[in-house]
């Protein structure tokens, strides 16, 4: 293993500089969206609809989850990407382990704790700290949920991923990235060469015990019903036990695009579509992020957010316990309106 990748945060401009090199053998170059500007009479004002009408706001209820984004540097650049995440986008740079760990003694004096820790990127086994924030997250108490595409970072380090799942059994998930359950589509996505090498990780993962979960992406128009009968077929060819049926198991996430048109969310939309605002995402979650050349890291309220100014929220997890302003296209697409969740 070449450890010089993953032996201290300070080497992140070398990784940075050398991190195409984990892209080895993919031919992932799809270009990253651009992002046009944003019409001002949509969520414009925070508190104030294009239609005059007070927008939605959502509060933290109990902190179920907690996320570390571990930084946006990824082995690929793959189509409409949430976060733009790339070998050279080191917007978010690498979170290290004592960063982490201030925020893992806080939530431990939570009242109730979270229920789980998120590891998220980029691709989280980019970082040179993730298995010692891995092990703390663990060793706190915490569930983990690791968030991959199983590729070569991960696969780099599967004798310690082994010794750490072996020390704490049953806590720590392993969610793959499968766009599809054919190659040609999850290819068309995450660019060619991709497919094999993420079902290797996978077929890994499953065989050694961890416990395993997929997302995927719903941007074939498929009913949900026919994309969890093509993920149970793949997975039983495969051998692996999956419970398509469970949406924790299998992931739908739905798709977006920054150029998308979508409603703003109002406060009469929670009577409207029968929902509440405890449904929404950000009553349970917060995300702690590094932006490149801030000294410390920062608590945003979504995962889908890490950029947007105004949902920065404090430096402590106390600072962000405060409502949530719906206030971006994603709130409304992924959240209120596709109902999805990144958590478990």
């Amino acid at each position: 293993m070449d450890q010089s990748l993953f032996d201290t945060q300070s080497r992140q401009p070398a990784v940075l500089a050398r991190s195409a090199n984990l892209a080895e053998g993919y031919s992932a170059t799809i270009a990253e969206p651009v992002r046009p500007d944003v019409p001002t009479a949509k969520f414009g004002d925070p508190d104030i609809t294009a239609t005059g009408e007070r927008r939605a706001s959502v509060s933290l209820k109990t902190l179920r989850t907690l996320w570390f984004n571990t930084g946006t540097l990824c082995n690929l650049t793959c189509k409409n990407c949430y976060i733009e995440s790339s070998p050279r986008n080191d917007r978010l740079v690498f979170l290290s382990r004592a960063e982490a760990s201030r925020f893992l003694a806080e939530a431990t004096r939570l009242d109730p704790p979270p229920a789980e820790i998120g590891i998220t990127g980029g691709e989280p086994f980019m970082n040179p700290d993730i298995l010692g924030i891995l092990e703390d997250s663990l060793a706190a108490g915490f569930a983990v949920l690791t968030l991959t595409n199983a590729m070569k970072p991960m696969q780099r380090l599967k004798a310690p991923l082994l010794a750490l799942n072996r020390k704490f059994p049953g806590r720590l998930t392993l969610r793959v990235s499968l766009d599809h359950y054919e190659s040609s589509e999850h290819e068309r996505l995450r660019g060619r060469n991709t497919w094999q090498r993420t079902i290797d990780g996978l077929l890994w993962l499953a065989r050694n015990g961890f416990v395993v979960a997929v997302a995927s992406r719903t941007v074939c128009g498929e009913t949900d019903a026919r994309m969890r009968a093509g993920y149970a077929a793949l997975f039983d060819r495969l051998g692996v036990s999956i419970d398509t049926a469970d949406p924790t198991r299998l992931v739908l996430f739905p798709e977006m695009r920054a150029e998308e048109d979508v409603p703003e969310i109002t406060e009469r939309c929670w009577g409207i579509l029968g929902k509440t605002p405890d449904s929404v995402m950000c009553a349970s979650s917060r995300m702690v992020v590094k932006r490149k050349g801030a000294d410390r890291p920062a608590v945003v309220a979504c995962t889908l957010l890490p950029y947007d100014g105004a949902f920065e929220l404090g430096a402590s997890l106390a600072e962000a316990a405060r409502p949530v302003k719906l206030n971006h296209r994603y709130c409304a697409r992924f959240c209120v309106l596709g109902g999805a969740s990144c958590s478990g």
